[in-house]
């Protein structure tokens, strides 16, 4: 049976450093190095990690706008019994990221091809870690919608009774801010990560409107990328101290 399994194609999806690139496991660099091909959201992007470690693996793209011939291609490696490394730009593949569409594939060939997770960095969990706020139950949005269902989105987080979670841009980082201030009153916490693991690491802790002043008196920070986690309500938390 062990022999069976080890004939497998698979497919190794490996988190990759959110921005400092020493946090990479052993086992990652190991396998990003033995593989046939790596997958890469931006071979330009993952060929800066590859470098640095000086990994000579073959690279290809595939991203949100790769065709289905393109997943073809990748998956008759696989049955093939080549091994492929599935990485994103950088934290966890498949969270905001479009990988879950050929791991989705791949799960229709048990038979043929294995799927392995090599854990590792995340911006949502390092956020969350840092935040203080409970964990046990939090729901994690992605990028919120520019448009078309924002609003109810914002109402959902201000009724939410658990930690909310999501990403935001530095275009738009000002007015979520803004919009959080409005839904939310000035008890309920929430925390701003900037920067996660880079040299301009920053976190800020306050409510709404304490936080949004903060960005909007020091406009040279509103650069990077942020992760916004937003608290429970005061009573949820105080329940579980």
């Amino acid at each position: 049976m062990y022999k069976y399994i080890m004939d497998r194609g698979k497919l190794y999806i490996i988190a990759t450093p959110i921005g400092n690139l020493e946090d990479i496991s052993a086992r990652a660099l190991r396998i990003l190095s033995e593989v046939d091909l790596i997958v890469c959201e931006d071979t330009r992007v993952t060929k800066k990690l590859l470098s640095h470690y000086a990994i000579a693996t073959p690279t290809e793209s595939y991203h949100a706008q790769s065709s289905r011939a393109k997943e073809n291609k990748l998956l008759s490696l696989l049955r093939d019994r080549k091994h492929l490394a599935l990485v994103s730009d950088s934290g966890t593949p498949t969270i905001s990221d479009p990988g879950c569409r050929l791991i989705s594939r791949a799960h229709e060939f048990p038979e043929e091809i294995s799927l392995i997770a090599i854990p590792g960095p995340s911006a949502v969990i390092a956020a969350l870690s840092l935040s203080g706020f409970s964990a046990s139950n939090f729901l994690f949005l992605g990028f919120l919608p520019h448009k078309k269902g924002r609003e109810t989105l914002f109402n959902e987080i201000a009724q939410a009774k658990y930690t909310v979670v999501f990403y935001e841009s530095p275009h738009r980082i000002l007015k979520t801010l803004a919009s959080l201030q409005d839904h939310l009153d000035d008890t309920r916490a929430l925390v701003v990560a900037r920067e996660l693991t880079k040299v301009y690491e920053e976190v800020k802790r306050g409510n709404a409107r304490e936080i949004l002043t903060y960005f909007s008196e020091n406009p040279e920070k509103v650069r990077g990328e942020f992760v916004v986690v937003v608290g429970p309500t005061p009573s949820l938390e105080n329940r579980s101290k």
